[in-house]
């Protein structure tokens, strides 16, 4: 059977299953004067370089890893493969030819600092590189501000901070000035660590690389405390994010029991996806309706929200609601000039559903049961939650993933991401990453299981 291998130079057709193993940008495929290096490595007194400690070509990670071996359901195939990240035994860049730009882009997410921290040390102590340098206030830093130079002292404890010390924004994204400055300033290696519009940014910046057949190399680390980030598992910061969000949850039960006819409302991050809200309400237990943008609900008649939670507190005298920022966008009403903003990175503005759906409750209980106790407690744990620290979950995955990106980097792969398969490191091409989403599977068990912990209502209308 025909194995579809595109130029990788891997041999798979000895491999049991047609496998697609996706091709790598390198920089040898644009740049014909690059030479090799053995790998730093081999002289590092820390590390043993036995046979089986580098990563071979024909080394890969498959994205699906469960199959129906009775046929019932027919198996895609080819079956996607990704090379496997780590060491490789020749690296293109001396290291003391490295320049490397490190830059952090969009919102904040527990464990930007630990990535930027493991990239310094990782280059410093891995690879003896001497030149890294900290780009400012996001992709606008590459042209407006001067670079900060980093080094392991600097670093040392940026991994216990929550935020990035390099400081962030959104848009700026000047695609001539920012490539720019990069060959300006002799940056051969760049580390852009944001979510998808930050990756769909790199996809630029490397095809204009490319085209100028520059000596560059780049690679991306894909940050989103919403977890909607596809292919790799799961992305950094999405466990401490949920742990957080389960201490507001607690909060909210607390706050709804001590009340009579008390409802806990709870608002998490989640623009296209409700990963959090989802996870929480598992972790938890104590929530009695999750709401998520990949559900559709409403709140009156039967089925609805109002008749779901009137029921909840006759039964139990309160109840824990739990939103999704992105859920119910289509059902609060907007102005027309609502209905056009756009933020600076060019995402729609949503509104609070949160605080519409508290005053939405008010009207309903006092329309319904006027003159009887009712309480809203409204918690919106948004900044706390994103603002953090790493948890150690989350800090082990950040240096993983950073040294993960540096070994690709210098083995000349550029145009990729370091990313988690399958619980296997591994190198993904940016263009898959940037077009690649993760919305909740509301099919899949996960959603059962909140379905089976909630007895909330489908929400679909008769």
């Amino acid at each position: 059977m025909a194995i579809s291998n595109s130029n990788s130079g891997v041999d798979t057709s000895k491999l049991f299953n047609p496998i697609n193993l996706k091709e790598l940008p390198h920089l040898t495929h644009y740049v014909s004067t690059i030479q090799t290096h053995q790998n730093p490595l081999d002289h590092d007194p820390y590390f043993h370089t036995d046979q089986g400690f580098y990563v071979s070509q024909s080394d890969v990670v498959l994205r699906q890893i469960t199959y129906d071996l009775s046929g019932t359901f027919a198996t895609p195939f080819p079956l996607s493969a990704y090379h496997r990240a780590g060491p490789r035994n020749q690296v293109f860049f001396h290291p003391s030819e490295v320049r490397a730009a490190i830059v952090t882009c969009g919102g904040l997410c527990p464990g930007l600092n630990t990535v930027i921290r493991e990239l310094v040390v990782g280059l410093w102590d891995l690879y003896g590189v001497r030149q890294i340098f900290g780009i400012t206030a996001g992709y606008r830093g590459f042209y407006w501000r001067e670079p900060v130079e980093l080094n392991p002292k600097l670093v040392d404890d940026w991994h216990k901070r929550g935020g990035t010390v390099l400081e962030t924004s959104r848009g700026g994204f000047d695609l001539n000035k920012i490539v720019d400055a990069i060959e300006n300033l002799r940056f051969n290696q760049v580390y852009i660590i944001g979510g998808d519009g930050t990756m769909r940014g790199a996809v630029k910046i490397f095809d204009e690389i490319r085209r100028r057949k520059l000596n560059v190399a780049v690679v991306g680390i894909p940050k989103t405390v919403d977890n909607d980030v596809g292919i790799i598992d799961r992305s950094f910061g999405f466990q401490t994010a949920v742990e957080m969000a389960q201490q507001a949850i607690s909060a909210a039960h607390v706050e709804a029991v001590s009340a009579v006819n008390g409802i806990g409302l709870v608002k998490l991050m989640g623009r296209s996806t409700g990963h959090i809200a989802l996870y929480a309400t598992l972790s938890s237990r104590d929530v009695d309706c999750c709401l998520i943008p990949e559900i559709d609900f409403f709140l009156e008649g039967k089925g609805g929200l109002f008749e779901f939670l009137d029921k909840r507190l006759k039964a139990n005298g309160h109840a824990v609601l739990v939103v999704a920022e992105g859920a119910g966008q289509d059902i609060i009403p907007r102005t027309d000039s609502q209905k056009q903003e756009k933020d600076e990175s060019g995402n729609p503005v949503f509104l609070d559903v949160g605080v519409w759906l508290k005053s939405e409750l008010n009207k309903w209980w006092a329309r319904e049961h006027p003159g009887e106790l009712f309480t809203v407690k409204y918690i919106d744990p948004t900044y706390m939650i994103r603002a953090v620290a790493a948890n150690a979950t989350d800090n082990l995955y950040c240096t993983l993933l950073a040294h993960s990106a540096i070994h690709g980097i210098m083995a000349g792969y550029t145009g990729f991401v370091a990313g988690l398969i399958n619980g296997n490191y591994a190198y993904i091409p940016l263009d898959d990453i940037a077009s690649a989403k993760n919305p909740v599977n509301t099919k899949d068990h996960k959603w059962s299981w909140v379905r089976s912990v909630t007895n909330q209502p489908d929400f679909e209308k008769s």
